[in-house]
């Protein structure tokens, strides 16, 4: 475990969404996967370096899935109202965090329950290294096509990087550059869209393919199979 996990850590995930691509009965987050939740997996992935980690989750303002979680009950998760948008709920839990006790944020997806440790841990080094943020990325290995519905060209992939999560950055900055950004109606995709907009460097850190966000309905199934392989 290295400094990032001695100094002042903490984890945000965003889990506000309806997830209507899904096409299920509730937010994709509360799906069963393995007998848990799928924000439960995505929770105890981002803490499997340091378990007591304390984590921070936006909820919608109707949500009635998440009393019902482990997450609930636990000391150091704090719920907090979300926004309409990713980026409005990532901002509403940075707020929530005081930066006179916390330095470093990873911001994770509720959907991402593959995250491995190896990964988390090259994040945390190779940053620390760095001394900037950065996030996980794995790299383009498809063709890619832009288009639609006809293709315009064949877009060169040898730079090009798959954004996956968690991303880790500086509290005080990121929750700068996202307040900024959204007053001014930029566009935000991630967080490290907004540290991007801000000027601030960003780094690539390669993280495994199989870390996917359940999105499709057949990312339910394929989440299970992975998730039976590393276990």
């Amino acid at each position: 475990m290295n400094q990032f996990c001695t100094k002042r850590l903490a984890a945000v995930i965003p889990a506000a969404g309806i997830g209507s691509r899904m096409q299920a009965e509730r937010p994709k987050q509360y799906l069963q996967l393995h007998g848990r939740s799928i924000l439960e997996h995505s929770a105890a992935a981002v803490r499997q370096l340091q378990p007591d980690l304390p984590l921070v989750i936006a909820l919608a303002a109707d949500d009635p899935y998440f009393a019902a979680t482990a997450l609930a009950a636990d000391p150091n998760v704090q719920p907090v109202l979300g926004g309409r948008e990713r980026a409005d709920s990532v901002l509403a839990a940075l707020q929530a965090l005081d930066a006179s006790q916390v330095d470093w944020v990873l911001v994770h997806d509720a959907a991402r329950p593959l995250l491995q440790g190896t990964d988390l841990q090259r994040l945390l080094t190779q940053c620390q290294q760095a001394g900037c943020g950065g996030i996980l990325a794995s790299p383009v290995r498809d063709t890619m096509k832009r288009g639609g519905p006809r293709i315009e060209h064949t877009v060169e992939r040898s730079r090009l990087w798959h954004a996956l999560t968690p991303q880790l950055f500086p509290l005080l900055p990121l929750r700068q550059a996202l307040q900024d950004a959204l007053s001014q109606g930029a566009t935000i995709t991630d967080e490290a869209s907004a540290m991007e907009w801000a000027g601030q460097p960003v780094l690539l850190v390669e993280g495994r393919s199989d870390n996917i966000k359940i999105t499709q309905p057949e990312d339910l199934a394929l989440a299970a199979f992975y998730l039976e392989k590393q276990g």
